[in-house]
């Protein structure tokens, strides 16, 4: 009976592995945060001085993007990275966390965050 309510030695390597992995995930995943952050902020502010410029309303689209590169160039950024996938990046950590938490759920068994 006390075998069953001891950790096996495996069961506490796996912890621990997964516990170090998601901890070095970490600063990653807090520089990719910053960079949709900063990158995000530029697009709305380029995006309110496109809207705000009444010249926006007199010209065709193509002509107000290129009078606004500030917008033009931060919107093709986000849309970039968003393509490159920092949208995983970003929540890499809780991916993993979630994922082993389903498969560990067939045994009984459970980790958190």
């Amino acid at each position: 009976n006390n075998a069953l309510y001891t950790s096996s030695p495996d069961l506490k390597a796996f912890e621990r592995r997964l516990t170090e992995y998601i901890a070095c995930l970490q600063p990653a995943t807090g520089r990719w945060r910053m960079i949709l952050i900063v990158v995000s902020v530029c697009t709305a502010t380029g995006a309110w001085n496109w809207l705000i410029d009444p010249e926006t309303q007199k010209v065709s689209f193509f002509t107000s993007l290129w009078n606004h590169p500030f917008f033009t160039i931060s919107c093709i950024t986000l849309i970039g990275l968003f393509f490159a996938g920092i949208h995983k990046r970003v929540v890499a950590p809780s991916i993993i966390a979630a994922r082993c938490r389903t498969v560990l759920a067939e045994y009984n068994m459970s980790c958190d965050d």
